[in-house]
């Protein structure tokens, strides 16, 4: 009988948190129709590879309205556009907000959004930067009317620790309903003052009223050094959540430091100012940190080559390492903070001349395969989706940077939440990908957008900067269910 009761524990618990199926994922095909065109693909650094250019998702807190940010197929204006959240089809016409030239976060209210982006200024504006090129700002809607804007970067912000403008922003956006409180994370180039000429990183809190809020130990205007990679997520105050992936060889947890210390919680090679794109690199740094519902605990998503043979960063000095890459394609890998700024388990190793660094990695993928676009989001408090993008057989050319061949399929994971532990096994989609932020619904649902084409990671003519997929007027949605709904359970009574 003790036996019984002991298997129908366990019976009970595996049911209580079902694996996923071909039928938890749901499609809305081309159910957004667009008001203008838009390209889908965003040229990787260095390489030109394809990436998905983001398009910026995010749902009201009262669950009634949701919105869409996409750039212009022009490059230049930014349309943002209400959606029903049941039908996923537009609502009224697209606000535009002119001269944006990047949808680079997206904060949905209950009577309007807040946005990201960048955009230039008139050069004969005193202490301008050179070349019409853009800065970051945040502009707030009410409805379809501007309420406030407000300049994040450029002339007359943190002008004491140099002035800096942003060409690509490749951040995020997020709000605290407790702080009140907006927070952008996001790269900048620094165009007067001691960091002139070089890239690095920005954090910039604003207030519901719209005013720039200069707070001491979260408040940056210069961080991780030719920044790879940001991860950013709410907290219940500033400083919010933060990691950051710098080109000297580390990934940080540094919500406590904004800068290229604090916790290491990855080693990473770096070459040519890149490092894996461990965060998705251009257009990417968005759903890759993930707070669990109701917790003050987060789980973070990437992907790696691993790290072997550690030695000193002779630029940084003693306490601080470089490595090489373990494998030639990447794998991906989570980790989990129990708070905003606690790592659960250790961190990277700093031990000059340890010849393995990456031995605290939680992998989710060990293989040959290579592993892209990594993203993560959580059902509820106790589990997660964590997301990636697969080539069975890469040909990786670059040490540091992306890698090439044919797509063999988005790879959708669910994930125990404290433990990190993988829930059963991946399902595969061919027609589905993850090219905007990943929403938790009200229903507990996890949804995306993505554009309705036949995706390609092959560097073949016409991808990258040769021009891209062509231009399209819809955009598609996917939804992932924690349990397969209509599934048949066994009849079976789970008692205390």
């Amino acid at each position: 009988m003790l036996f019984l009761t002991f298997v129908n524990f366990l019976l009970c618990a595996t049911l209580a948190v079902a694996d996923l199926t071909e039928s938890s994922l749901k499609k809305h095909v081309d159910s957004l129709k667009l008001d203008f065109a838009f390209n889908p693909v965003k040229p990787a650094y260095w390489t030109g590879y394809p990436h998905h250019r983001r398009t910026p998702f995010a749902i009201s807190p009262d669950g009634k309205s949701a919105y869409l940010a996409y750039l212009d197929n022009s490059e230049t204006d930014v349309h943002v556009q209400r959606i029903d959240p049941a039908t996923f089809t537009a609502i009224g016409k697209a606000t535009t907000v002119k001269g944006a030239k990047e949808a680079g976060g997206l904060v949905a209210q209950n009577d309007g959004f807040a946005l990201l982006t960048n955009e230039p200024i008139p050069s004969t504006t005193a202490n301008a930067p050179p070349g019409n090129t853009p800065v970051p700002v945040l502009y707030r809607y009410t409805g379809a009317t501007q309420t406030w804007k407000t300049f994040l970067g450029g002339p007359g912000v943190h002008e004491a620790d140099g002035l800096s403008m942003s060409p690509d922003l490749n951040g995020d956006l997020v709000y605290s309903e407790k702080a009140k409180m907006y927070g952008a994370y996001f790269v900048v180039t620094d165009y007067k003052g001691r960091a002139s000429g070089h890239f690095g990183d920005s954090i910039q809190y604003v207030d519901d009223a719209g005013k720039l809020q200069k707070i001491a130990g979260a408040s940056s205007s210069w961080g991780c050094s030719h920044n790879t990679g940001i991860a950013f997520e709410a907290a219940d105050a500033p400083p919010y959540a933060s990691l950051c992936a710098e080109d000297h060889g580390a990934i940080w947890l540094n919500t406590k430091t904004q800068s290229m210390n604090g916790v290491k919680l990855s080693n990473e090679n770096t070459t040519n100012g890149a490092s894996n794109e461990p965060m998705g690199g251009m257009s990417g740094s968005y759903s890759q940190l993930a707070r669990l519902a109701g917790k003050k605990s987060y789980i973070f998503s990437w992907v790696s080559r691993g790290a072997l043979d550690l030695h000193e960063d002779a630029w940084r000095g003693k306490g601080f390492t470089q490595a090489n890459n373990r494998t030639i394609g990447r794998n991906v890998a989570i980790a989990i903070m129990s708070d905003k700024s606690t790592l659960v388990g250790p961190e990277a190793t700093s031990n000059v001349g340890a010849a393995s660094g990456d031995d605290q990695v939680n992998w989710i993928t060990k293989g040959s395969a290579d592993c892209s676009n990594a993203h993560v989001a959580a059902f509820d408090g106790k589990t997660a989706l964590v997301t990636w993008e697969e080539i069975a057989n890469p040909r990786c050319d670059f040490i540091a940077m992306g890698c090439q061949g044919t797509f063999t399929g988005s790879k959708y994971q669910h994930i125990d939440g404290a433990t990190g532990k993988k829930l059963g096994n991946p399902i595969s989609s061919m027609d589905t990908y993850v090219a905007g932020d990943m929403v938790t619904m009200p229903d507990g649902r996890i949804c995306w957008p993505y554009p309705n084409v036949k995706w390609s990671l092959d560097k073949a003519p016409g991808w990258g900067g040769a021009g891209g997929l062509p231009p399209v007027k819809s955009i598609s949605f996917a939804c992932m269910s924690a349990a397969a709904p209509n599934r048949p359970q066994p009849r079976l009574r789970c008692s205390r």
